[in-house]
């Protein structure tokens, strides 16, 4: 499977404002669909942001990236020492600390609730590797946090399930998912105190509410997302991942081949408490996908960077990440993710989409995380990025 190494990925990130600033010419100069203006957002939530919210967090603009080559091993096996390694190093690399005990005593104490948002869409390919939240789990627990107030979530529960994170986790973990299978109908585990008001597209039901865990339950939240292309988004990271996957009634925002996704992502995740309870952000990038995501169901578009992303700001994350996907992309000759061109659209056709890199079921809008930037979410401006680059 291809992998993308520790000089690739330095050389990406230092060509990606070239690469940019290359594409915009021929963007802004050809006949492409634009951009959807702001729908009218109303948010309704009783909660109170933390003076120093957890989004961007105590680190803005910081991203610590751990390359481990041997985190894969020769039958294609994720190796847990090496993933235990990796997040050590990550997280004493962004706190400075000099033992991770230390580094994690930064962010929970022993009677916070810690919520592991994962995510479980791409399986059975590329989803937060058990090997990686099973850690977590184990390094709340050195800190002091009881196994019983440990939750790993997702929204639906045949993603969940199918992953199989039981066997991996410590006894007293605890699994939820808010509904069984994206059926609208399951809204008892959505708090109607708290949500997001808005037409999209001239839809019957307007209004996507929060998770009950995240505003009742939790007191922090651990993001673990992976490294995927994305139909509406570009590619879907730490942004995507904690706001659509703690919101119901989300897909609405997609219809007729066009998208709000370039507003709704950070709208989402900008409500309280969602914002201030979600304090780390762990992008599993051992395995990911470059077209067709993001799901997984084929090894045809996955490949393996061999990473970890750690940081406390998902701007900064998901920016690195649209370079990293759009330049696999452009490697394996697809169309960008930048690419807003109608002649690559066919509107609801996967079966197109997934047989061809060069076929787009939505216009996508990569622009959400600059938008997410703008709502004070973390930073966006690759110049004010800083990456810390460790090799295990």
């Amino acid at each position: 499977m291809p992998t993308l190494d520790r000089r690739a990925f330095l050389e990406l990130m230092a060509a990606a404002p070239l690469a940019a600033a290359a594409d915009a010419a021929p963007r802004a100069a050809s006949d492409l669909a634009p951009e959807l203006p702001p729908p009218p957002y109303r948010v309704v939530t009783g909660h109170a942001p933390l003076a120093l919210p957890g989004m961007p967090g105590p680190y803005p603009g910081r991203v610590v990236s751990v390359w481990a080559p041997g985190s894969i091993d020769d039958q294609g096996a994720i190796v847990d020492a090496v993933v235990r390694e990796m997040l050590d190093r990550g997280m004493r690399g962004l706190t400075g600390e000099a033992s991770t005990l230390a580094a994690w005593r930064r962010f929970f104490a022993p009677d916070d609730v810690v919520g592991i948002k994962v995510n479980a869409g791409g399986v059975p390919h590329v989803v937060s590797s058990p090997a990686l939240v099973a850690e977590i789990c184990r390094q709340l627990m050195a800190v002091g946090v009881e196994p019983t107030r440990i939750v790993v979530f997702e929204r639906f529960w045949n993603q969940l399930e199918a992953v199989g994170y039981g066997p991996h986790l410590p006894p007293g973990v605890e699994l939820f998912a808010a509904e069984a299978g994206n059926r609208r109908s399951q809204n008892r585990a959505y708090d109607p105190g708290t949500y997001v008001e808005v037409d999209f597209f001239g839809e019957d039901d307007t209004r996507s509410n929060m998770m009950r865990l995240v505003t009742q339950r939790l007191t922090k939240i651990v993001n673990v997302p992976n490294m995927k292309d994305h139909g509406a988004v570009g590619a879907t990271g730490c942004l995507k991942n904690v706001a659509y996957g703690c919101f119901s009634n989300v897909a609405r925002s997609h219809a007729r081949g066009r998208t709000h996704t370039r507003t709704s992502v950070g709208t989402f995740a900008a409500v309280e408490p969602l914002r201030s309870k979600t304090v780390l952000q762990v992008m599993d990038g051992l395995r990911a996908v470059w077209h067709g995501g993001p799901f997984a169901k084929t090894t045809r578009y996955v490949f393996e960077p061999r990473r970890i992303l750690v940081g406390t700001d998902p701007v900064a994350i998901d920016r690195l990440l649209l370079d990293v996907i759009d330049e696999k992309r452009r490697a394996e000759g697809a169309v960008s993710i930048w690419d807003r061109s109608e002649k690559t659209l066919q509107f609801n056709d996967t079966g197109s989409r997934d047989s061809d890199p060069n076929v787009n079921i939505l216009i996508r809008e990569p622009g959400h995380v600059e938008y997410a930037g703008r709502l004070g979410l973390g930073e966006h401006d690759l110049s004010r990025i800083r990456v810390d680059e460790i090799t295990v």
